[in-house]
This record gives C-alpha cells, sequence and structure tokens, in this order.
C-alpha cells in the first residue's frame, strides 16, 4: 500500500454473492466538520451483508461501496467542530449512525453502513458523525467489540426496551446459535432470565450449555418443541420469543409464547412466502413487534450493562482482510457459532 492510500473491500460487483466483494486500495478519507476519522481494527458481518452481496437487500448501492455496518477502531482525527471525541479512543460506529434516541424512523435506513450510500467499515480508514459513534467496553478486544453494533445491539432492544421489561426469573426463548440469538442468551442470563434455547446441533447445544443455558431442545429430534417449552413452564409458555426465523418458524413462536407475552421478530433467516395465521396472535393477545437494531443510546445503554457484567461476545472465527469473500462464504455456509469477524492489520 502507498503513502495517504488504504485497503478497502468493495461490493464492485452487485448482485454476485461472494464475488461481489473485491479488495482494492483507494486513498484514505479525511474527515470534514462534525466527522471523526476511525483507524479500523475489525469488523464484523451480519447475515444482512450476505443479502447485500447478492442484490437482495437495500436498493441501489452506490459504485464501489465498502460493505459492513458493525467495525471498531480508533479515532486517529477529528473534522472541525468536534468535541466529544479525541484521537486515541476507541470507538464502535453505530449500524443506524443518525438514529440517536427514540423510535425508529424511515429515514434512518438511508444511514446504515454498506448499504444505500453509506460507507462501511471494510477498510482501513472510515469517516463517521461524531453523533455516530460509541466508545466500547474496555475490556473487550477489537474483535470481541466488533460484534456489538447489530446483533448485541439487537438483543439488549429485544430485552431491555423498554425498560424495566421483565423481573428475574422470566423466561425467554431463542432459537438457534447465530449472532443475535447468543447475545440474547448471554444478557438474559446476566439479568438473571431464564433460557430456553433450540438448536439442530448436539455440539452447539453442548456450547449453549456451556454458556450457561440450562434448558435445551433439539429442534431436529423434537420437531413440536413448543410443547416441550409448555413442560418446560408448567403449562404456561414462555414470557418472552426472540425469533430470528421469520414467516419459517413464527407459528411455532406464536405456540411457545404464554397468554399475554411477547414475541420480539428480528430475522427471515426462515423464510418469507409462508403464509402466518393471526388467530394466535388476536386470541393470546400476544405482543408481536419487529426490531431493527436500535439507537446510539440503547448501544450505549448495552455497553454499561457490558462494563457492569463483564459478558464476553462469542466470537467464531477472525479472518484477515485478505480473506474476506472467506469470512462471507462461511456466513453463506451456516455452519458458524456466534460471530464471524475480520480482522484489519496495517
Amino acid at each position: 500500500m502507498y503513502p495517504g492510500r488504504m485497503k478497502a473491500v468493495v461490493i464492485r460487483h452487485p448482485g454476485k454473492g461472494i464475488e461481489a466483494w473485491q479488495l482494492i486500495d483507494r486513498p484514505d478519507p479525511e474527515p470534514g466538520p462534525g466527522q471523526v476519522l476511525v483507524r479500523v481494527r475489525a469488523a464484523a458481518l451480519n447475515y444482512r451483508d450476505l443479502l447485500v452481496a447478492h442484490g437482495r437487500y437495500g436498493g441501489p448501492l452506490k459504485p464501489d461501496l465498502v460493505p459492513l455496518a458493525d467495525g471498531v477502531g480508533d479515532v486517529v482525527a477529528v473534522g472541525a467542530g468536534v468535541t466529544r471525541w479525541q484521537r486515541g479512543d476507541r470507538v464502535a460506529g453505530a449500524y443506524f449512525q443518525t438514529w440517536q434516541a427514540g423510535p425508529m424512523r424511515a429515514e434512518y435506513f438511508h444511514h446504515s453502513g454498506g448499504t444505500h450510500a453509506t460507507e462501511g467499515m471494510l477498510a482501513q480508514y472510515a469517516v463517521l458523525p461524531e453523533t455516530g459513534v460509541v466508545r466500547i467496553p474496555a475490556y473487550l478486544s477489537y474483535e470481541q467489540a466488533a460484534t456489538l453494533p447489530c446483533a448485541a445491539v439487537t438483543a439488549w432492544a429485544a430485552l431491555m426496551e423498554p425498560a424495566p421489561r421483565w423481573a428475574p426469573g422470566a423466561t425467554v426463548v431463542v432459537l438457534g446459535t447465530g449472532g443475535v440469538s447468543i447475545f440474547v442468551a448471554q444478557l438474559a442470563i446476566a439479568a438473571g432470565l431464564r433460557v430456553i434455547a433450540t438448536s439442530s446441533s448436539e455440539a452447539k447445544i453442548m456450547r449453549l450449555r456451556e454458556l450457561g443455558v440450562t434448558d435445551v431442545i433439539n429442534y431436529r429430534t423434537t420437531p413440536e418443541w413448543p410443547q416441550q417449552v409448555a413442560r418446560l413452564t408448567d403449562g404456561e409458555g414462555a414470557d418472552h420469543v426472540v425469533d430470528v426465523g421469520g414467516a419459517g418458524t413464527l407459528p411455532r413462536s406464536f405456540e411457545a409464547v404464554k397468554v399475554g407475552g411477547v414475541v420480539s421478530l428480528i430475522g427471515l433467516l426462515a423464510g418469507l412466502d409462508i403464509a402466518i395465521d393471526p388467530m394466535p396472535v388476536l386470541f393470546k393477545s400476544i405482543r408481536l413487534e419487529g426490531l431493527t437494531v436500535g439507537s446510539v443510546t440503547m448501544f450505549e445503554a448495552l455497553n454499561r450493562m457490558l462494563a457492569r457484567t463483564r459478558v464476553v461476545p462469542v466470537v467464531d472465527e477472525v479472518f484477515p482482510l485478505e480473506r474476506a469473500s472467506a469470512a462471507l462464504s462461511k456466513m453463506a455456509a451456516a455452519t458458524h457459532y456466534g460471530k464471524i469477524v475480520i480482522r484489519i492489520d496495517d
């Protein structure tokens, strides 16, 4: 790399999946007024990034857009008027860079890194608004902290917003072992909640137990797993189900939740084109909510909890920047447990 130029992965061939990403050299960016320049140390993948690479998310992209919303690093320069940050601060970019607080609004979608015209974090340097970064907990490595902006904030929003949502002892069901599901389990355990998890892998079931999840159901050998949830809750059902599957799993989540319980829909991994019967929502008085990550204020609240509880994010594998496409391939294979991270070195 030449002085004044950085390495970055860009989406050069939108719609081609793993082949969409290309590692290039490009000029170093510079912060403008109200912006900070971050030397990115690590970035993490979300399922959304695979959809973007396949051209199935977010509409048209600007040419050579840098992917990935999730990234962390060090502030190395600040633009005019910046007062919140100084050189050396360890920060993460917020998933939605303009969502400070309050309810979600449509315009925030256009300011999520790695989609539309908003540059992502899979580069050696990134320019972000000073209001769109959050200080990362000091006890976490860069690779661990890179997992927080999407998955951990989503888990926080589901479990803790509005606060206080659940008293200790409430039961939360998580589906599978992706990044959000594992963060939900970890935060719930740290908050004194009871977790019931599902998985089809005995190896992953063992790892869930190592995290402290005492009740795990193999949904392949127990396809009617909501009945097992009922048995584990004395026939009542779970207080809260965090559903990552969408149309393919929502009917089961409606069965598993108690009357008056909450189902949080935060993913679409199990399909879209399936009819959903709304009768359980009506007759069980289920509160069905859709969640898309969270605000900067939520991220800051999450980090305060992490600093207090010392929850350690689960990182499946760390790839170098030169093998970024291999990381995306692993996401496509869906063999990971926890988060896939890309280390960005000099």
